[in-house]
């Protein structure tokens, strides 16, 4: 299934933005419910709904669910750093702590 088809089966959520936090509590990433990461923004939403973190399991599903852009961003990094960002925790197994704000 492709991104954008995916992407239309998850729940919509309220708020301007995802914050991404490691164990220390320090922000690492934000991720704005705004065009050009909107779609970012409702996956990492709907992965903190799910698994409550961003850890190894969470990173798999969400891999899964940009699907096409995961191919993408393995051949261009630096191009798509949601997804760098998911593929980083599933190697490390470091998970991120998220809230929607």
């Amino acid at each position: 299934m492709k991104f954008a088809d995916t992407l239309r089966t998850l729940p919509e959520f309220a708020g301007d933005k995802v914050v991404l936090t490691d164990a220390s509590g320090a922000e690492v990433a934000t991720i704005a419910n705004a065009p050009g990461t909107a779609g970012s923004f409702r996956v990492y939403a709907y992965l903190a709904q799910q698994y409550g973190v961003i850890n190894a399991e969470a990173a798999a599903e969400g891999l899964a669910i940009f699907a096409e852009h995961t191919d993408d961003a393995s051949r261009h990094p630096g191009k798509h750093p949601n997804i760098d960002r998911l593929a980083a925790i599933l190697t490390t197994g470091t998970p991120l702590d998220v809230h929607i704000a």
